[in-house]
């Protein structure tokens, strides 16, 4: 078979071991032949590819990034946008496309399966946020940067009796500043499942304090919403506007330095920032996102051999299977109770997470 493959969406530390293990498998066991589409969606409508084989995928494995490049290209929002991806399709002669990425980028997949094309998906979302599956490739990696981080920020905002608020990423979910809050040993952790009240951030911190501790760590995931009762005299901390991207989703940014400044108005202690951005993106894989993304990418070449077109691979209890792509891009997976338990139990009296 002639399989295409794409890598749609943000970067994230194992894509490439996705490939390499799609492509390994599928020449060693199945004889396929492999096309790498360049830049998400916007190699396919532009037909902009490339051939994939043993050469093109050796020495991938522990690199970070994708070799195929990415983008948040929506081909719906694009003149014509879907029938020139299955004009690509057909001009490449393709018999299946697998397409790693996010919700958005499964959400075309399914919108180009119900125009009859055979795809598959692979999910990919650093925020652990995809329905349809236990873990995303990726999360690992991201939560081991952000909890040295918040170790490394530990030593500095004690030795200057410091609050120390470190933003982690986490859009609409709350997964990698709660396991990096927690694994880190932070003082409060703010999640977008569950608005705060910055009076009762403060009043922890006050407490805190009073115990002798000089120096707090605050961990916010950047999509974490203040409450409505901010104090109306100095105004509701609003985010930075960067705009939105070609799915619509508003480029977050400014929720540390806003919750860090209204920390330090209402406790009068020094407060700084740190805004681990894209350092959680970049970078190696661990080694259990190399695992996990390998283990990925051979379902997928299966499912590609099996005929489960119109679906993605998924991890359910350490297996891996198939779910529909419309069951996986229905809602996104948001932190349980089970979790926001764990960060409570530890947590103190006015914890941000109950």
């Amino acid at each position: 078979m002639k399989v295409g493959m794409l890598t749609g969406g943000g970067d994230c530390p194992g894509l490439n071991a996705v490939i390499r293990a799609v492509v390994r498998k599928g020449i060693f066991h199945y004889k396929d032949e492999f096309v790498g589409f360049l830049e998400g969606w916007r190699g396919l409508i532009e037909n902009q590819s490339i051939p994939l084989d043993l050469a093109a995928v050796a020495g991938i494995l522990p690199r970070g990034g994708t070799i195929l490049r990415t983008s948040r290209t929506n081909p719906s929002k694009r003149p014509d946008g879907l029938d020139k991806c299955i004009n690509s399709f057909k001009a490449n002669n393709l018999d299946a496309l697998i397409a790693i990425g996010g919700d958005d980028t499964l959400s075309v997949a399914q919108k180009l399966h119900e125009k009859g094309l055979k795809v598959i998906g692979v999910p990919k979302t650093i925020d652990n946020d995809l329905a349809g599956t236990d873990f995303t490739f990726g999360f690992d990696t991201a939560v081991n940067i952000a909890t040295e981080a918040i170790d490394r920020v530990h030593t500095t905002a004690e030795a200057h009796n410091r609050v120390m608020v470190v933003e982690v990423m986490g859009r609409d979910a709350g997964w990698i500043a709660l396991y990096s809050g927690v694994a880190g040993g932070a003082d409060v952790i703010l999640i977008p499942e569950s608005p705060f009240d910055i009076d009762n951030v403060a009043e922890t911190i006050k407490t805190r304090h009073g115990r002798g501790r000089y120096f707090s760590i605050v961990v916010v995931a950047e999509g974490a919403k203040f409450s409505a009762d901010v104090d109306p005299q100095h105004g509701a901390p609003v985010l930075a506007d960067l705009g939105k991207d070609e799915f619509g989703h508003a480029r977050l940014g400014g929720v540390g330095n806003s919750l860090a400044r209204e920390i330090e108005r209402r406790t009068g202690f020094e407060t700084r920032t740190v805004v681990l951005g894209h350092i959680q993106r970049g970078g190696s894989p661990s080694a259990f996102d190399r695992v996990l993304a390998t283990r990925y990418g051979l379902g997928a070449i299966d499912m590609v051999h099996h005929g489960d077109f119109g679906c993605m691979a998924a991890i359910r209890g350490n297996k891996i299977t198939s779910v529909p792509l419309a069951d996986a891009i229905a809602k996104n997976r948001t932190v349980d109770q089970e979790m926001i338990k764990v960060a409570s139990g530890i947590l103190e009296q006015s914890s941000p997470a109950e």
